[in-house]
């Protein structure tokens, strides 16, 4: 079986302005691209592959705002985005989110599909890059959640494909979910300034197919939900 990978982030609840959401997408787009450079040169969409190689897309907060004004990125009170980068069709990585929303009910979220083939995969599908890329969305989405692994490990975990919280390669947990509880060995815990707390599994690439890493993942889940980390999203607090 071959795996895909993805990382997201996810928040409920935080209505935010046009101009807000600009420039939390710039700074999420700049950390990512201190990520690794494949992820410096971004594309809106189009038809076919040539077309949309030429929709060249700067990340800066007045384009984002600008995209946001747009009728087709409008949902309710929230915004939307899609944007992808790659050098030749088999080999691409896209980010696509929601923001602004005051939903109780639908999060807000922002969700990167890495490069999975190629060197490119191989360089970023590695622990300390995507402990980056989540803790990019972290400093820069604020969110109450964020989690990267692969997407076989998701549905086997949660039967769904977005799911509320459960335990994956790497996790954020804002402060508003409380203290990270101690966790076993190899597990790392590393805070994300005063914002919460970033937990990596396991030092190498986790896979589906390996039975110990699926038997940390469920340890690890057992002591996450005995501390009531792994709770349903709340409404952002208003205060």
């Amino acid at each position: 079986m071959i795996e895909t990978y993805y990382a997201a982030s996810y928040w409920l609840a935080r209505p935010e302005s046009a101009e807000a959401c600009a420039c939390r997408a710039e700074r999420f787009f700049h950390l990512l691209g201190r990520c690794d450079p494949a992820w410096t040169r971004w594309y809106e969409t189009e038809d076919s592959f040539e077309e949309a190689r030429k929709r060249w897309f700067t990340t800066d907060a007045a384009n984002f705002q600008k995209l946001f004004g747009e009728k087709e990125n409008r949902i309710g009170d929230g915004f939307t985005f899609w944007l992808w980068t790659g050098d030749n069709l088999n080999e691409t990585s896209q980010v696509n989110g929601r923001c602004g929303s005051s939903s109780p009910r639908i999060p807000s979220n922002c969700v990167l599909k890495p490069y999975d083939e190629g060197l490119i995969g191989e360089r970023v599908l590695t622990a300390p890059v995507m402990a980056e890329v989540v803790r990019a969305m972290a400093l820069a989405w604020d969110p109450e959640w964020a989690v990267a692994t692969s997407e076989q490990h998701r549905d086997s975990s949660t039967g769904s494909a977005d799911p509320d919280t459960f335990v994956g390669w790497v996790m954020y947990f804002s402060r508003l979910r409380g203290t990270v509880p101690p966790l076993p060995a190899p597990v790392r815990i590393e805070p994300v300034e005063d914002k919460g707390t970033l937990v990596i599994l396991i030092p190498e690439r986790f896979t589906v197919s390996n039975p110990e890493h699926v038997a940390l993942a469920a340890r690890v889940h057992e002591l996450l939900s005995r501390a009531g980390m792994l709770r349903p999203f709340q409404p952002w607090p208003t205060g």
